[in-house]
């Protein structure tokens, strides 16, 4: 009998429920992310983010992985083209408007741990390996790149992780503020399944203004009290509450 051939590097997605979850697929390779994998990401929040039936998103990895970084061939390319390929991703999943997460098990390195920063939340499950590693190829990291992961951690974890590109285990991640929770491994999938449903039962208008505010945007005061005003969803969480219901909030993203 013939070899079955690896699947071929890819994006899936799929939305049940409110939360679409995204999966990095490159099992051959721990889900390193090839050009094709990073030019697709955007496309893909792209449509999710206007989409009413996606209240979150959960970003993860095929099998035990959830990706160990950029496909280094990549990085041959005549005009650095991974690089900046990472970044619009990176940057397109970082505005993405509504909460996202990432499900980390096994290893998430380089350009995958990148893209876990991006996330709101990271979730992960016990032996999980975290390292950003350009300092073991000679890449000077972008700006906005090492400017989240500094506002994530702090500018001294920042540095030992840039510095060194050294992995660190869950317990380190938590400690420093890299990962939200730490579970068992057979625990995670059922805790993340858990929390984005209560994530996508909450107000899609308080968490985009809080988004925007939490990553430094803070001109648009009068914009989201207008939303407020005009959306019913305070009306309609006080009159939940009073009555002891799970409240049906109407407001969806719109811009």
């Amino acid at each position: 009998m013939e070899p079955t051939a690896p699947a071929p590097p890819r994006l899936t997605a799929a939305v049940a429920d409110g939360v679409a979850t995204v999966t990095l697929a490159n099992p051959a390779k721990h889900n390193a992310l090839t050009a094709g994998m990073w030019r697709r990401l955007p496309e893909l929040l792209a449509g999710m983010a206007t989409d009413p039936a996606v209240h979150a998103l959960v970003l993860t990895g095929a099998g035990d992985s959830f990706s160990a970084g950029a496909d280094i061939g990549g990085l041959r390319e005549p005009g650095d083209t991974t690089q900046d390929l990472s970044v619009r991703a990176e940057e397109a999943l970082a505005a993405f408007p509504k909460p996202t997460l990432a499900a980390v098990r096994g290893y998430c390195v380089g350009g995958g741990a990148q893209l876990a920063v991006a996330c709101d939340l990271r979730f992960a499950a016990e032996g999980a390996r975290f390292g950003i590693t350009p300092a073991k190829l000679g890449v000077v990291y972008r700006s906005s790149s090492t400017r989240r992961l500094v506002s994530l951690v702090g500018p001294s974890t920042a540095k030992y992780l840039l510095f060194s590109g050294e992995l660190i285990g869950t317990e380190h991640a938590l400690r420093v503020g890299l990962v939200d929770e730490v579970l068992a491994p057979g625990e995670l999938a059922a805790r993340v399944a858990e929390f984005t449903r209560v994530l996508a039962s909450r107000s899609r208008l308080t968490q985009a203004a809080v988004k925007e505010y939490a990553n430094g945007r803070t001109d648009r005061d009068a914009y989201w009290d207008a939303q407020a005003r005009d959306s019913g969803d305070r009306a309609e969480g006080v009159a939940a509450f009073l009555e002891r219901r799970t409240p049906r909030f109407g407001w969806t993203v719109r811009d």
